[in-house]
């Protein structure tokens, strides 16, 4: 296996901890822990509200920190954190000290994801043959969290059923899990050599002009946030509603984390191709088809088809904006339009949970909170598929 593609899965550990296991897995635990704890759905859908708000406080500080601690630093002593946070939420069952563990670990995911992203673009322009690649595979690496999580979480909560508050050994297990991710991490961050992020001075006359016609990307990839992290939250919750057993959705999320590695290859040309929003726009109409899906049908066949459409397709839209990115803006401003773009992602994120919440607790339930999460995918692909290639000044 070619170097590059080595330190593209080892750095793919970051998209692991920061999404796949921080944020989506708590998927899996959110019927538990709302059976055991009265919560509503509105604060269930808080809960990953608070990651995001979390997630918005990391993205807007880290182009700093990656200026004053380096970005490979960065990356692990975010991943650590994020670990340590999450092992928290194991210790408490009052909703405010755990809506600050998500907090928390929302804030330092966005240390990981974003100098994680960083490095992998830094990687491609390295490998440029392989750059959608090695994007892909950094992203398709949140797919390792959620298999990882698919693996454990089930398992965990049927080993510690007697005790009171099982679900807390779920969340150490997951943070162990974090832990073990992060030490590739720390070899892949001594493996890169490390460049600091430049400060804002270093960047071209005219930038914000530039980023300012990201417009209708920025645009659909906030739509994007609102849309796609309705489903990650609350599709499990749907799923056992609708009477699908623990075995059922082990294979479900395992799927689901499957496609997600598997779209790294399935989507790379794509990136490479493109310049503009296209493949956006083409993928977050695919996102709001597998939303749908499983509102449309009960069925065990639909899920599933549902389950490996989002998987395959939801982490190439975050990568196709690092891929807009990467084609239209030189190498020394990518932590700038990196980091723009998380933030915007950040704030759809940050809507869609309690919005998908509150939608669900009133009459149609979680049928009807996931028909308006792919309505805002929709909604995300037209606008996207506005957005033209910047041409050169």
């Amino acid at each position: 296996m070619p170097p590059t593609l080595r330190l593209a899965f080892a750095l793919s550990m970051g998209a692991a901890v920061s999404l796949g296991i921080t944020r989506f897995a708590y998927a899996l635990l959110l019927p538990p822990m709302r059976d055991d704890l009265g919560w509503s759905y509105a604060l269930a859908g808080g809960m990953n509200t608070a990651n995001a708000v979390g997630y918005l406080v990391g993205a807007l500080v880290t182009p700093a920190l990656m200026r004053r601690f380096g970005v490979s630093r960065l990356l692990v002593v975010g991943a650590v954190l994020a670990s340590l946070f999450m092992a928290g939420s194991g210790f408490v069952t009052a909703a405010p000290a755990l809506l600050l563990q998500r907090l928390l670990a929302g804030i330092a995911s966005a240390w990981v994801f974003v100098a994680g992203g960083l490095m992998a673009a830094r990687l491609g322009e390295a490998d440029a043959s392989r750059g959608g690649l090695l994007l892909g595979i950094y992203y398709g690496g949140t797919g390792f969290g959620i298999l990882a999580s698919a693996l454990l979480v089930p398992q965990v909560l049927q080993a510690a059923a007697g005790e009171p508050h099982g679900w807390a050994w779920a969340w150490w297990a997951l943070a162990t899990a974090s832990g073990v991710a992060t030490v590739l991490l720390a070899w892949a961050g001594r493996a890169l050599p490390d460049r600091p992020a430049p400060a804002p001075a270093a960047a071209a006359p005219g930038a914000p002009v530039a980023l300012r016609r990201f417009g209708w990307a920025l645009a659909g990839y906030g739509f994007f946030g609102i849309g796609y992290i309705g489903y990650m939250t609350f599709v499990i919750a749907l799923l056992r509603e609708q009477g699908a057993s623990a075995g059922f959705v082990t294979l479900f999320y395992a799927l689901l984390g499957i496609a997600c590695i598997a779209s790294s290859r399935l989507w790379a040309g794509l990136l490479d191709r493109y310049r503009g929003g296209q493949p956006q726009a083409l993928l977050n109409g695919l996102l709001g088809v597998a939303t749908l899906l499983p509102v449309l049908s009960a069925s065990a066949p639909v899920a599933l088809v549902s389950g490996l459409l989002f998987g395959g397709v939801f982490l190439s839209v975050v990568a196709s904006t690092t891929a807009l990115v990467r084609h239209n803006l030189p190498s020394s401003r990518w932590a700038q339009g990196i980091s723009v773009f998380t933030i915007v992602f950040a704030f759809g994120q940050i809507v869609g949970p309690t919005i998908t919440g509150w939608i669900s607790d009133g009459p149609g339930g979680l049928a009807r909170g996931l028909v308006g999460s792919a309505i805002a995918l929709w909604l995300g692909a037209v606008l996207a598929s506005r957005q033209h290639a910047l041409e050169p000044a």
